[in-house]
Formats: C-alpha cells, sequence, structure tokens
C-alpha cells in the first residue's frame, strides 16, 4: 500500500466513490454500511487515508475525485511497467501477449493507437 496500490476492499470502496461523485459524505457513510458492511468510523479512516494519497477529497462534507479512476489505472500501469519492464513498453507488450496473444480487433486498435500517435507528434 505504501506504493499507491490499492488493496481490494479499497478499491471497491473507491468505485463506490468514483462511481457516484460529488457525493455527500453522509450518502458514502450509507453506502459502504451497505455495500462493504462498514461503520461509520471505517468509512471515514478508510476515506481520510485515499485523500491523504490524493485520491479523493472531502471538503465541507462534500466527497469528489482528485483523479479519476482512469488516470488512477494509467499511472498504475505506468508504475507496472517502470518497475517490471524497466520503462520499456514493447517488453511489457511482449511479454503481455506471449501468455495471452491478440485478436484482431485488438491489434487495430493498438494499430490505430500508434497511428493518432505519429499524427498528433508531426504536428
Amino acid at each position: 500500500m505504501e506504493d499507491g496500490k490499492l488493496g481490494t476492499v479499497e478499491t471497491r470502496f473507491a468505485d463506490i466513490i468514483w462511481e457516484r461523485a460529488p457525493l455527500r459524505s453522509s450518502e458514502l457513510v450509507a453506502l459502504a454500511a451497505r455495500e462493504l458492511g462498514w461503520k461509520k468510523s471505517t468509512t471515514y479512516t478508510v476515506l481520510k487515508k485515499l485523500c491523504g494519497r490524493g485520491l479523493f477529497s472531502n471538503d465541507g462534507g462534500t466527497v469528489t475525485a482528485r483523479m479519476s479512476r482512469e488516470a488512477y489505472y494509467a499511472q498504475r500501469g505506468e508504475k507496472l511497467v517502470e518497475e517490471a519492464f524497466q520503462g520499456s513498453l514493447p517488453a511489457f507488450i511482449a511479454a503481455f501477449t506471449a501468455r495471452r496473444g491478440l485478436t484482431a480487433a485488438e491489434a487495430e486498435q493498438i494499430r490505430a493507437l500508434i497511428d493518432d500517435y505519429r499524427r498528433e507528434g508531426t504536428k
């Protein structure tokens, strides 16, 4: 968790917020009680921790996302590539596709992303 990775339960809690933000903290307490079986104190403890990590904020009783779900997972993906593949995206893709393979549609999506990047890079 020190590395910014969310645990399983923290991920479920974060998903509750990402799916509904902005929301009142009292509403979040009720949702966490219903969906996670948490007490009010647990909800506020975990919320404070995630606010401290820069994911969310709780200002005036309103909880908002400071980082989107997509931005969080993009950051986690970048960290994985950096740590496990010495920052090499091609090495990551090679390892990933060696086990799983790519469908023709996935390969075409990747080609389109690369083509878009090249077009934008020439501007």
